[in-house]
């Protein structure tokens, strides 16, 4: 299941969209568009831009890569017949869940050229918080982790892509600013936490879970 739905989304524009966007949101809010995010601007070596802006664009990227992953197959049958073959609920879900995280991850490799070209303008060069840049991405790979996990959850409640796509997106706006947005911080300071990467686990574990017993369920009615 994970070969399929990587192979899928490699194999339609959608990878090559949503990583494309996303890499053009970013390198124009840190180089072009003046404004707090511009490196230039600032002054400073750093790429701080580039993780204060990606979980408000993970909000809308990750629920839009996860809507079509049970969505496509429950409107056109296809779903009756994967559930017929003998291959247990939990590696379906799972594999689709690791696919569209995969793809995400991929997404972010591109990130590491800003951090490269700040660091080579740096006075002296190389003069840039290495620690700080690893948290901070650390801490973005777990964050995506767990909107695409709430993603797959909300692709669960309905055979409508937009009604799943909303509902995601919402999902990650209010669980970040209630919950999340607090331990992405601390890891953006360069401080590793046990704590704070048990509570981006927890969160998308407890998701994954939870979405493939409401599919369970769902699907038996």
């Amino acid at each position: 299941m994970y070969k399929k739905e990587l192979a899928y989304y490699f194999s339609t524009p959608i990878a090559y969209i949503v990583i494309g966007l996303y890499q053009l949101a970013i390198s124009l809010f840190l180089w072009v568009i003046p404004g707090q995010w511009n490196i230039i601007d600032s002054g400073y070596a750093q790429v701080d831009g580039l993780f204060q802006l990606s979980p408000w664009l993970f909000m809308l990227l990750c629920p839009a890569l996860t809507m079509r992953l049970l969505c496509e197959e429950r409107q056109s049958g296809m779903w009756d017949l994967i559930r017929t073959k003998p291959v247990p609920l939990t590696r379906i879900m799972t594999g689709k869940y690791f696919a569209a995280w995969t793809l995400v991850l991929i997404g972010l490799l591109p990130c590491f050229v800003h951090y490269f070209v700040v660091a080579y303008m740096a006075e002296p060069m190389g003069n840039l918080d290495s620690g700080a840049f690893l948290g901070s991405f650390i801490g973005l790979i777990l964050l995506s982790g767990t909107f695409m996990a709430i993603g797959l959850l909300c692709a669960t409640i309905s055979k409508s892509q937009i009604v799943c796509f909303i509902t995601g997106a919402l999902s990650c706006f209010v669980l970040y600013w209630v919950l999340l947005q607090e331990h992405y911080s601390a890891l953006s300071r360069g401080v590793l936490d046990l704590r704070d990467v048990a509570v981006f686990m927890t969160i998308a574990i407890a998701a994954i879970i939870a979405s493939i017993f409401s599919i369970d369920r769902l699907t038996r009615k």
